[in-house]
């Protein structure tokens, strides 16, 4: 026996006044909303909004409760905040700009093959293992979806194809390169001599040295991933999004490092790509 579902009269009447227009309009802010909070994620922003989003939620409690001297303070609270936001969220706002000004804000940075992603990465482990087991300090910058343009400025600009010993001449012990950090653009070394900002964590280690403060510092401020060896004792480490992992073997790091030059783009052009390969 077939099931009548009954429609209630408001519910088509609202149904029927929704166009083709509306539905496109929900779906571009519901993907903007998931790129805001694809920004925000992991970051300590993310707890900020959800502490608005409970002084929002006990402003309408207290509205409908009446009590009308908490809700006083609470939307004078709320108002100081909406003024400080720009302030708060710098870092984050800043990002978004960057990747609306790049035209990277609905998709990835740069893509890689497989084939170029398994060659970059081979690189920089062979490069990796000679820093570590010549105990030569190193500080590698992986740019991802935020540009660092402002961080390869503070060094000299290269833009030059990964190698191994080309990694190897820049950290050269006693060379004026050797201190700074590397930044890494997709297959290209962009820049070399680079300054970092040092973290203000003051629950570190002491046996972190300047150059992991330095590479934890950048993580907390952008989203690349950073690789450290240290000159002391040639241990491997790679900071990301404010937090380090250490005394990782090579195979290790190049396995942490495989995503991030062999996630491939989502969209119509990788579609059309896979569908060429599957007709031949």
């Amino acid at each position: 026996m077939p099931i009548d579902f009954h429609i209630p009269l408001q519910v088509r009447g609202v149904l029927s006044t929704i166009t083709l227009w509306d539905i496109l309009d929900i779906v571009i802010v519901a993907v903007i909303l998931y790129k805001v909070y694809e920004l925000l994620q992991d970051t300590r922003a993310l707890t900020l909004v959800k502490g608005i989003l409970v002084l929002l939620a006990l402003t309408m409690v207290c509205g409908w409760l009446d009590l009308h001297a908490i809700s006083w303070l609470m939307q004078k609270t709320i108002t100081l905040l909406f003024v400080a936001l720009p302030i708060v969220f710098q870092p984050e706002l800043r990002r978004a700009l960057e990747h609306l000004g790049q035209g990277k804000f609905l998709g990835p940075k740069f893509f890689l093959d497989d084939e170029e992603a398994r060659s970059v990465v081979n690189e920089l482990g062979k490069a990796v293992r000679i820093f570590s087991k010549n105990k030569i300090g190193a500080l590698l910058v992986i740019e991802r979806n935020m540009g660092l343009n402002d961080i390869s400025a503070t060094g000299i600009h290269i833009d030059g194809l990964i190698t191994a010993d080309f990694l190897v001449n820049v950290f050269i012990p006693n060379t004026p390169l050797h201190d700074g950090a590397a930044v890494i653009r997709g297959k290209r070394l962009i820049a070399a001599g680079c300054l970092l900002p040092l973290t203000e964590n003051r629950s570190l280690s002491t046996e972190l040295g300047t150059r992991h403060r330095a590479a934890i510092g950048l993580s907390e401020q952008c989203d690349a991933l950073i690789v450290v060896v240290s000159e002391e004792t040639g241990t491997i480490s790679i900071a990301e999004n404010g937090r380090i992992v250490r005394h990782l073997t090579v195979e290790k790091m190049q396995a942490l490092l495989r995503p991030v030059f062999g996630t491939p783009q989502s969209g119509i052009k990788d579609m059309i790509q896979n569908w060429r390969k599957e007709r031949k």
